[in-house]
């Protein structure tokens, strides 16, 4: 974001722009497939061990789950399972809160921008945002994935760090995790065109810790295009 100025920004990130982390906020999507797993508490650990300035983005786990199970039983529509999903990140997102030790939680632009700036780690609660996004969907193509990007994107000069229970190689591409579905239908359109994307895996959990207390981003960073072929050698 160099070159834009402050006071252009939003209000409630007008402060935190002055200050030293203005092209270093970190948004973690932290996958709630985790909520079960005896990861979870590692990579919480991990996470709080850093130096950068962190927004966690909780997933919905079995919270959302019960949301996908349930809706052809009861018959509510997808506009309604959206919301209830929503809340379900909240539901993983209080969890995580009650876990850890810096985190803590934000609901809105002002909630998380103090919370950076006291030096804790905010926990966000998406329903109030993004139940008031008109571009967001409300419908299955949106999860928590998406809304990390929505966030990252909202946030200035936002990366967006995606934690996630499958290892993928160091050239991975935007378009191989959408078609693999690691990521929902609506991420890669959601994600903004200079939002840096990380993606972490198990592997990458025993020197998380020690790579974000010293500044940097576990996993690999995501290709938008595929890295171009070497060129071919001509006959001397």
């Amino acid at each position: 974001m160099a070159g834009l100025a402050v006071t252009r920004w939003p209000r409630e990130w007008q402060s935190v722009a002055r200050g030293s982390f203005v092209d270093n906020i970190l948004v973690v999507k932290f996958g709630g497939s985790y909520a079960t797993t005896p990861d979870l508490l590692r990579w919480l650990k991990a996470i709080e061990a850093t130096r950068m300035p962190v927004v966690i983005v909780p997933g919905g786990g079995p919270f959302a789950e019960a949301v996908r199970r349930y809706q052809p039983r009861i018959g509510f529509n997808d506009a309604t399972a959206h919301e209830m999903a929503i809340l379900a990140m909240e539901q993983f997102g209080l969890a995580l809160v009650g876990l850890g030790s810096r985190l803590v939680r934000a609901s809105d632009d002002a909630g998380i921008a103090a919370a950076l700036e006291r030096g804790d780690i905010p926990v966000w609660m998406p329903r109030q945002m993004a139940l008031a996004a008109p571009e967001i969907d409300r419908d299955w193509s949106v999860t928590s994935d998406s809304l990390a990007a929505w966030l990252a994107d909202h946030i200035p000069g936002a990366r967006l760090f995606l934690i996630k229970q499958i290892d993928l190689p160091d050239d991975s591409t935007l378009a191989a995790l959408a078609g693999a579905e690691i990521v929902d239908e609506a991420f890669s359109r959601v994600l903004g065109e200079a939002t840096d994307l990380y993606v972490a895996g198990p592997a990458d959990l025993s020197t998380a810790g020690i790579n974000l207390g010293e500044g940097t981003i576990p996993g690999r960073r995501i290709l938008r295009q595929p890295m171009p072929a070497p060129a071919a050698s001509t006959p001397a």
